[in-house]
């Protein structure tokens, strides 16, 4: 029963805002998806943002791939591994509350029917029921440990809509304010010679209020976010390739640490 999965308190027909696979593991990562679901609870529209179900799969709704290597990669390093359990277009939990996008209008060129005209209320049941939950399990697993260490994982598209192609295969991404395991991570994953790694790409490593700025940042916790092309995560097989290929090389950058440097400092 030692990995068994801890859900969160659902009504009957809602899907539960997060998922704990082995919460009592004893590793010192915490494993994170903040995007890894594009379910919609029935009390949102109906559970319908009135987007076909192509959208629905596409990156705007969360991040294809990212929970096969989160849930594989907590495996592998005996560390617990959240998963929201809700779309990023319902609301976005890698967003602060008070962040404009937190609740998207139009994404990649695409209009989100059901959020068009949600207002302060919406909101607000959507915070309460879905993003609170997850940010308070967040908390939770995070200070589980003084020595705690996040990972969060995340995936991107390889083309956003009009834009030139992406070539990157992975992307670490990180603060200036905290580039520990970051900036190691990024060297030993291009000295492995066979990928394009991108340092801060495909976009900033830093947005105030985001789940890293408030679950590792704010307490001086070690931390990483992983983006993967979302292309090269397509399969279970593939999910499992990356997670066996990550382990290691975080296992060795979380080791590297200096003595000084495994005692965090709250910003």
């Amino acid at each position: 029963m030692h990995d068994s999965p801890v859900r969160s308190q659902e009504t009957a027909g809602d899907r539960p805002p997060f998922e704990i696979e082995g919460q009592a593991r004893p590793g010192r990562w915490l494993v994170t998806c903040d995007h890894a679901s594009n379910a919609v609870p029935p009390w949102v529209g109906g559970g319908d943002l009135g987007l076909p179900a192509a959208d629905m799969a596409r990156h705007i709704a969360w991040d294809p791939g990212a929970a096969g290597v989160a849930r594989e990669l907590g495996r592998l390093l005996d560390a617990p591994c959240l998963l929201s359990g809700f779309s990023r277009l319902v609301i976005d939990p890698n967003r602060g509350e008070d962040d404009p996008t937190l609740l998207m209008r139009l994404y990649d060129g695409t209009v989100i029917p059901a959020n068009r005209h949600a207002g302060a209320a919406e909101r607000e049941r959507r915070l309460d029921r879905l993003y609170r939950p997850y940010h308070t399990a967040y908390a939770r697993l995070a200070a589980a440990r003084a020595d705690r260490a996040i990972c969060a994982i995340h995936s991107f598209t390889p083309c956003l809509n009009g834009r030139a192609p992406r070539p990157w295969h992975v992307g670490v991404l990180h603060s200036p304010l905290d580039s520990r395991l970051a900036l190691p991570l990024i060297e030993r994953l291009r000295a492995e010679g066979d990928l394009c790694v991108g340092d801060n790409e495909p976009y900033s490593g830093h947005l105030p209020g985001d789940a890293i700025d408030r679950h590792a940042l704010t307490h001086g916790r070690p931390n990483v976010l992983i983006e993967i092309r979302n292309d090269l995560i397509a399969t279970a097989g593939a999910q499992a390739a990356w997670a066996a290929r990550l382990a290691p090389l975080l296992g060795a950058v979380l080791a590297d640490l200096r003595p000084a440097d495994l005692r965090p400092t709250a910003r």
